[in-house]
């Protein structure tokens, strides 16, 4: 009880878990969609140019 009422009577805890959680999953998010976009048919504009190295190729 008394660690409970400790934490409550502390300054507010930046929530560290909740803001990692974002910044990978936006980075998650970001390379999952480069990746597919990269495999995807190419737009105007870009089917002549090649796929960068790091780009895994997807069988479809």
């Amino acid at each position: 009880m008394n660690l409970l009422l400790e934490v409550a009577t502390n300054q507010p805890h930046f929530p560290y878990a909740a803001t990692i959680a974002l910044v990978v999953g936006f980075i998650a998010a970001a390379t999952i969609g480069s990746i597919a976009w990269y495999n995807s048919k190419r737009p105007v504009g870009w089917e002549d140019k090649e796929r960068p190295d790091i780009v895994p190729k997807i069988d479809k």
